[in-house]
């Protein structure tokens, strides 16, 4: 594995995807714990945003708890996920400006894909972001 490619562990994905249908209305949004650069917990945190449709904000206190125990569990953090109901997977200006772990893998899982539901990984650099390949493993 490189750093433009994650091997994700299909239920995890699946795990992941079916958090964002969840509230297919809303941005949902958390975080992915990982050990050695593999990920192996999905950690959703509940979105305070005043428009959850277009923007998530991590509710603070959750957002604590969910570190705690992916340290707890001995894992780091590996990704930060949301979804976009009404957009493509890429991140917009406002996720990159709001950017609050820029060495974690920031995760779209995008609900607007006529009907399919697609995901897609990003890594931010310098001057903007760069895809990272996702590979479902069995």
């Amino acid at each position: 594995m490189t750093s433009d490619e994650l091997l994700m562990p299909r239920p995890l994905a699946t795990k992941l995807l079916f958090e964002a249908q969840k509230v297919p209305d809303a941005e949902v949004c958390g975080l992915v714990g990982g050990v050695d650069g593999h990920p192996v917990s999905v950690n959703p945190v509940p979105n305070v945003s005043d428009d959850p449709s277009r923007r998530f904000v991590m509710d603070s206190q959750a957002q604590i708890d969910a570190m705690r125990n992916i340290r707890e569990r001995g894992e780091s953090l590996l990704a930060v996920y949301h979804s976009h109901p009404a957009t493509p997977p890429e991140p917009s200006a406002r996720d990159l400006d709001e950017l609050g772990y820029p060495d974690a893998l920031l995760l779209i899982i995008s609900l607007n894909i006529k009907g399919v539901l697609e995901m897609r990984g990003w890594r931010a650099e310098a001057g903007g972001v760069r895809e990272v390949v996702l590979k479902v493993m069995d």
